[in-house]
């Protein structure tokens, strides 16, 4: 992805503005899941004066071609626009294309980390923290007792302390089981060992360092090397074929952060067995979450502005983790009764507001992301996916990406 060019039209308005009836209508664009089905619903009840379509696709790479396509544009966007963590580093370059939602009041609503990611160079906050990410391991007890291997979640987090005991219980677990996966993609796991390099790509003052870092060509080995092994699927993860295999017991085990319970669950849907545990190799690490933001297209950006706020209150990420497991990213709700004493049903009535609660404190980083994040990270997954998908081998798909390094850098 190369970096936004855009041709700002001032306030050219969105999609339909006026829903009739003296009714303001505003419209909220998502992917995946975010909870707010039912938050909607609520908001329109409390503000009669409001009507608010939500846009739902399905994965954040179909929703940010179409954010990039109508930004470039200068019009059709929706008046919220949520946008995935990664995607922030280069939405903060775009100055003038989303309306400065710094607010006073709002002051310490979020982890300071979470808040310092919405926030432009210029102390401007662009994006309201909805969730964040932090992992565990998702993983099939059933699939487990079929190999041998322990079910219980406690004993099955002592074998995932570090990446190199994950990799070797996925090698006694595929010599038991040769027709399913250990885990759902190199793309998922990549990212999950990515996600606790500090600087992957580019260096505090933003040079691309890709290329010269060998922690992250360790990672591009490891995942190449497993893949050989016949660890992984060579499925792209959100691909059509990856989405089916959640019923086909495709694959055992994922990185799992808190707002991929809702994607298993839906994905998975009459499969029993999912649980989740209360470890993550190497320690902690924060998998996204994401922002909603106000483009500048936006007819209305103060009421814009006010559902987004009122949709990041403590109160309604704690109603949208009971619905789909995103885990808040706000402070007050993070103590939270009914967070930390929450379970999931379908994960084996796990108590996942406890697990997530303790995987957050775990997260002792985050990755720095500079404008180019999201290109070459989108790079790193596409070589890796041709190594899966057998296009090359490890050595061509590594210069591939560095041709693609040097494009981008």
């Amino acid at each position: 992805m190369t970096a936004l060019v855009l041709t700002l039209v001032s306030a050219c308005g969105g999609d339909d503005a006026d829903a009739g009836d003296g009714q303001t209508e505003l419209t909220i664009a998502t992917f995946n899941e975010f909870g707010y089905e039912e938050l909607l619903d609520e908001y329109m009840e409390l503000n009669p004066d409001i009507k608010v379509v939500q846009k739902k696709t399905g994965t954040w790479e179909e929703h940010r071609d179409n954010l990039y396509t109508k930004l470039a544009a200068g019009s059709g966007l929706a008046d919220i626009e949520a946008v995935e963590g990664d995607g922030m580093p280069a939405i903060l370059e775009e100055e003038g294309a989303f309306v400065d939602l710094t607010d006073d009041s709002l002051e310490g609503r979020w982890l300071d980390w979470k808040s310092d990611a919405g926030t432009d160079s210029e102390g401007r906050m662009i994006g309201y923290g909805t969730d964040i990410g932090p992992e565990g391991i998702c993983y099939r007890a059933d699939l487990f007792a079929k190999a041998g291997l322990p079910t219980d979640r406690e004993e099955v987090a002592a074998l995932f302390e570090s990446w190199d005991s994950y990799f070797d219980t996925g090698k006694k677990f595929v010599a038991e089981l040769p027709d399913v996966a250990w885990y759902d993609s190199s793309k998922g796991t990549s990212q999950a060992m990515i996600n606790q390099l500090e600087f992957p790509f580019e260096d505090e003052d933003n040079n691309v360092v890709a290329l010269e870092n060998p922690d992250l060509k360790e990672v591009f080995d490891t995942v190449t090397e497993m893949q050989a092994a016949g660890l992984a699927t060579n499925m792209d993860q959100w691909s059509n074929d990856w989405v089916a295999s959640f019923k086909k017991d495709g694959f055992a085990t994922m990185a799992c952060p808190g707002w991929m319970l809702g994607i298993i669950e839906g994905n998975a849907k009459g499969v029993e067995g999912w649980d989740i545990a209360n470890a993550f190799p190497g320690g902690g690490g924060n998998w996204g979450g994401s922002f909603l933001t106000v483009p500048t297209q936006s007819e209305h950006p103060e009421e814009a502005k006010a559902l987004a706020a009122w949709l990041t209150e403590p109160e309604q990420q704690i109603k949208a983790f009971a619905a789909k497991g995103t885990y808040p990213s706000q402070v007050e709700a993070l103590d939270d009764p009914v967070l930390l004493e929450s379970t999931n049903a379908f994960f084996n009535d796990a108590p996942t507001g406890a697990i997530y609660a303790e995987r957050a404190k775990a997260v002792t980083m985050q990755p720095h992301k500079g404008p180019k994040y999201a290109d070459l990270i989108q790079a790193f997954q596409a070589a890796i996916l041709r190594v899966d998908e057998g296009q090359e081998t490890p050595e061509e798909a590594w210069e591939s990406f560095s041709a693609d390094v040097e494009r981008i850098g």
